[in-house]
């Protein structure tokens, strides 16, 4: 991972006898929970990148399409937020249909995450594909899972209107499981409940 140096520089004029003080110094050094944490999301409609979006400022850390990330800046963080979304309903793989299906099975395998935080959350339609809810992100935790990964951010599946879930385990779900379609107005304080848990949890 790359960390930026800020270095705060005085400068003295001895001609005119003033100081030169940076302004908002203090803005440089983040407020984040933790700066060493990212969320990866991948997308087809643009539902999972506004819910990562949710997330990204609850938590106050960047995102980026798994697509564009390479084995060395993910292998850099600490904590990993990952989510997707579910296209390819009743699929025992590439269940998302997105950027995903090519990164778990041809690039994941080739990557040591042995004991990394990660916690996971999909985007789904309960009203469209009830008996296949968020079944992506059950995909992203048997994965991530049988790389060593430990697993943070379990949730209820109370307030939810599904049938049947691969993105549930004993009862809970595997992370935080969106509705852009038919809940949509939840989501936000969905985000920002699911961060408050996770640094609860120690996530951060």
């Amino acid at each position: 991972m790359k960390f930026s140096t800020i270095i705060a520089t005085v400068v003295l004029s001895a001609a005119s006898g003033y100081a030169f003080t940076p302004a908002n110094i203090g803005r440089a050094f983040s407020t984040s929970l933790n700066a060493g944490s990212i969320v990866y999301y991948s997308t087809a409609t643009g539902n999972t990148e506004t819910v990562a979006g949710y997330i990204k400022e609850a938590v106050g850390c960047s995102m980026e399409d798994i697509g564009d990330a390479s084995a060395d800046e993910i292998t850099g963080y600490d904590s990993l937020i990952v989510g997707a979304p579910t296209w390819h309903t009743g699929a025992d793989e590439q269940r998302s249909g997105t950027s995903w299906d090519d990164f778990l099975y041809n690039d994941l395998p080739n990557i040591d995450l042995k004991g990394k935080k990660v916690a996971v959350f999909g985007c789904g339609d309960q009203a469209g594909y009830g008996d296949n809810y968020c079944d992506a992100a059950g995909e992203l935790y048997d994965l991530f899972s049988a790389k060593g990964c430990k697993i943070f951010g379990l949730t209820s599946t109370d307030g939810y209107d599904h049938s049947e879930s691969k993105a549930e385990v004993d009862g809970k779900f595997v992370g935080l499981m969106f509705d852009e379609d038919n809940q949509y107005d939840q989501s936000e304080d969905r985000a920002k409940a699911w961060v408050s848990q996770l640094k609860e949890e120690g996530f951060f």
